[in-house]
């Protein structure tokens, strides 16, 4: 472990500075030539994955970024230094739509724009000294990584996971082209052209998730080692739900049946009208005359509304009757049919029965639409509430429903369920709130969809010989007149594949969640030219480990990549089930904000006169003060290159991980980056005074067979903060409680008399301080190791080992209470009972003090903590 300190670094004098940028530099740079960040092929040891979730390349890190990737690198570190073999690899989630905008207002390709930021990005990343493998990086815009993005589209097209269907897109009538939804503002209008945006159908692609959603809820039951909260929130957004479908025949013409989802089949008694998506193909069909009008009219309204506009909570909840009705098939009464905003075609079976005595949005389109209320649900207090508007959605008994007034309400559904379904009008259902993935979008910067439309052969997959489908370079980006792609004559006119006969690309790309939905899998065998990635190699590495990121993925990139794992499993590519064994999902940083309460405007600090008395300079309103996520439009965010240049990246990591849990949010404060400065000063004052120390004492290396009283004292702190670090770097993470278990540690090797100590001891303490601080402060860690004559790179050596017989104590500090309150402390045997603790007190100086001779009248001894004496 040692070597002669003659031959490693410069040993500069005990009165030397700690200057963060050349050092840092220097190390970076000795790491790159030794490839100590490089993943080990050795097969004989155990492995361990440790990812951040890959970035999207905007060109400029920010500290929400500093924050992911320092937490995963101590990780990764300290895993190395357990013996592991670490996979720790970094790439880029390089497509979408911020680039194809930045090239048209910049006026230039998009690939290039990306490939600029990356450069830059990776350089930023390289200043906090992670430990990347960065021979294993992936951009998914390059087409060495799309292409076998488009070989397991292939997997899935072949499996008939991969399928066209209509689907609604933003359209924007103006500039004649399909929007995003962030290309929308909140006002329903495009953010280019301005005009108001429509709903269109148009034919897309989809993935069956669908096919999915039970094996997606049930094993989330597996991962023990995620949040609970973003377990639940996958558990809600799958959302799955026992009812009945209920089939009502119209009244007009009985064969023509439509058919509504229920979790309530036991109020279908107190159903007063049917309503159908304005949308919904049924629509035309049942059409009355004379409300043609006004249903076409309200079609078209509702054409420029989101989804989620549509089914808000706090909208209104609009619709109207179009002339027709349909038989409720239990009391045999006829219900209008309506359509309404808040029913969409593609959820359930785009059709639902209005129940407002039990359902609140039902109740609300009664009450606006002058529909019946009916109850048919009894319990302590149901007709008052429905008699004040309030559905009653709890348990209770039926009323008004025929053969099945008297059962309760969870009894009732089993038996109107199974009476429908012997006559026929009803079934059991189990259905989920999870839709089919919608992958199509009409942009250029995305990855080729690898099919191809042929008039006789209809769609046909891409030879996979061919692959990749590259992007044409250099086209026209205007943002106007439909798909890019679409307009590049060239590239879309192609023979099909299967008969030779003229054909069209497809000219739609993939959403950036397909490209991101399996990189992972793309780490373990980056350099692989035959396949995405070898069983072996996925065998080998998979699953993640500890996957690290935001809660804002908590959703759509996590359930997405379980769902992409799940599938390729199943197609024989893979053995694995799920993609990441443990999730830590850290929190925002949050930086000083001020706010104009009045106007709604954020103020930027620079331009606040008085902290103290913070003003609006425009409008001299009192601004107020909180702490919000960091965000260009907030004017709050702190640049990482900043901090970096004034205090070095050993500073920016030790703060960023000391301030907060890291699942919790962290407030930015200057002052408590000039904290972590301070204390790794400290630092290096204590490693620089020691060097003399151990220069003038020779032999006894190996530990005194007895120690000290003050030997034993400082062992006792070492290995305690052995103890503390590696339960705080294990299971449940805690790197804030890690680096104060550093800091108490320095302060022990700081009270203790150094020159008193032998060698051995001061050896093993500045030894195991500088091996528990490598992960969180690398760089200076590693000038330490060398100051004190370390052999090889910190980084490469084992982690400290916990001496048990170190933390055994000969004495302890006994509080003395008298009535309970403090008065002082005495040392006494460990091992000492009852009895002699008592003996112990009495005698002691601070029961005379404060006994003043009398006897106490009781004594309570609790061994090893106290002794209170009651007068």
């Amino acid at each position: 472990m040692w070597h002669d300190r003659s031959l490693a670094v410069d040993r500069s004098p005990v009165n030397s500075r700690y200057e963060p940028s050349e050092l840092e530099q220097r190390w970076q740079s000795s790491w790159r030539d030794l490839g100590t960040d490089r993943t080990p092929e050795d097969p004989t040891r155990p492995v361990f994955y440790a990812l951040s979730m890959f970035p999207y390349p905007s060109g400029t890190l920010h500290m929400g970024h500093v924050r992911n990737y320092v937490i995963t690198d101590v990780i990764a570190r300290v895993q190395r230094m357990r013996g592991h073999a670490v996979l720790h690899p970094m790439g880029w989630d390089a497509f979408g739509l911020p680039a194809e905008n930045a090239a048209i207002e910049r006026n230039v390709d998009p690939g290039e724009w990306t490939d600029r930021n990356i450069e830059q990005m990776r350089g930023q990343l390289d200043r906090l000294g992670l430990s990347i493998d960065w021979e294993r990086e992936q951009a998914t815009c390059h087409s060495d990584y799309y292409r076998w993005t488009q070989w397991l589209f292939l997997e899935l097209f072949d499996g008939g996971l991969a399928y066209r269907k209509n689907a609604t897109v933003n359209w924007d009538p103006v500039d004649q082209t399909v929007l995003a939804n962030e290309q929308v503002d909140a006002d329903g209008r495009s953010w280019r052209s301005g005009a108001l945006v429509e709903q269109r159908q148009l034919n897309q692609w989809f993935l069956r998730i669908t096919d999915y959603a039970e094996a997606l809820l049930k094993d989330l039951d597996l991962l023990d080692g995620w949040p609970e909260r973003v377990r639940t929130m996958q558990a809600n957004w799958i959302g799955r739900s026992e009812g009945a479908e209920i089939t009502f025949a119209v009244t007009a013409d009985p064969a023509t049946t439509l058919t509504v989802f229920t979790t309530r089949p036991d109020t279908l008694a107190g159903a007063s009208y049917v309503v159908l998506a304005p949308e919904h193909p049924l629509v035309d069909q049942l059409l009355d005359a004379d409300h043609k009008d006004s249903v076409r009219r309200f079609q078209k309204e509702v054409a420029r509304l989101s989804n989620l506009e549509r089914t808000s909570d706090d909208g209104p909840k609009r619709g109207v009757a179009i002339g027709a009705g349909v038989i409720n098939p239990l009391t045999g009464e006829e219900l209008p049919v309506w359509i309404a905003d808040y029913v969409l075609a593609d959820y359930g079976t785009g059709a639902v029965m209005g129940v407002p005595a039990h359902d609140q949005r039902d109740m609300a389109f009664a009450t606006s639409n002058g529909l019946a209320v009916r109850q048919v649900i009894e319990a302590d207090g149901t007709a008052e509430a429905i008699a004040a508007g309030q559905a009653w959605t709890e348990p209770g008994q039926l009323i008004n429903s025929g053969r099945f007034d008297g059962l309760d309400s969870s009894a009732a559904k089993t038996a109107i369920t199974s009476h429908g379904s012997a006559e026929g009008w009803a079934q059991a259902k189990v259905t989920y709130r999870l839709r089919d993935w919608l992958i199509s979008r009409q942009r250029y910067w995305g990855c080729p969809i690898p099919v191809i439309h042929c008039p006789s052969c209809g769609a046909v997959a891409v030879p996979r010989e061919d692959l990749p489908v590259e992007l044409p370079r250099g086209i026209d980006l205007s943002g106007k007149g439909g798909s890019p792609l679409a307009q590049q004559e060239d590239w879309v006119n192609v023979p099909c594949p299967s008969c030779g006969e003229p054909a069209r690309r497809e000219t739609d790309t993939m959403d950036t969640f397909m490209c991101s939905s399996w990189y992972f899998l793309r780490f373990a065998d980056p350099h692989n030219t035959e396949t995405p990635f070898s069983r072996e190699a996925v065998n080998r590495w998979l699953p993640v480990q500890q996957y690290v990121g935001g809660i804002e993925h908590a959703i759509l990139h996590l359930l997405y990549s379980r769902f992409f794992t799940k599938a390729l499993r199943d197609r024989g590519l893979i053995d694995v089930g799920e993609p990441f064994q443990r999730l830590l999902t850290q929190g925002m940083v949050q930086g000083t904000t001020y706010r104009n309460p009045v106007t709604g405007k954020y103020v930027a600090p620079a331009d606040v006169v008085d902290p103290a008395d913070p003003r609006d300079p425009v409008t001299g309103d009192a601004l107020e003060v909180l702490f919000e996520k960091m965000s260009k439009s907030k004017y709050n965010g702190v640049d990482p290159a900043a901090v970096i240049d004034r205090y070095g990246a050993d500073t920016a990591r030790m703060f960023i991980l000391f301030k907060a849990p890291p699942e919790k949010d962290l407030e930015w404060d200057d002052a408590d980056v000039e904290g972590q400065y301070r204390f790794l000063q400290r630092l290096w004052r204590l490693i620089d005074s020691s060097l003399p120390l151990l220069d003038q004492q020779d032999g006894g290396e190996g530990r005194p067979a007895e120690l000290t009283l003050e030997e034993a004292d400082l062992r006792r702190a070492v290995h305690s903060a052995i103890e503390a670090v590696t339960e705080d770097l294990s299971d449940d993470i805690q790197l804030n409680t890690a680096i104060s278990e550093l800091m108490k540690l320095s302060n022990a090797i700081n009270a203790t008399d150094l020159p008193g100590l032998r060698v051995a001891v001061l050896r093993e303490a500045l030894s195991v301080l500088v091996r528990l601080l490598a992960p969180f402060a690398p760089h200076l860690a590693e000038e330490f190791w060398q100051k004190l004559g370390g052999s090889e790179s910190v980084h490469q050596q084992s982690w400290p080992e916990l001496d048990a017989s170190a933390l055994v104590q000969d004495s302890v500090d006994l509080v003395i209470q008298v009535k309970g309150k403090v008065r002082g402390t005495i040392s006494v045997p460990a091992d000492a009972d009852k009895e002699t603790l008592e003996k112990l007190a009495l005698s002691s100086e601070v029961a005379q003090k404060w006994l003043e001779g009398a006897a106490p009248r009781r004594v309570i001894v609790v061994p090893g903590k106290l002794v209170n004496l009651v007068p």
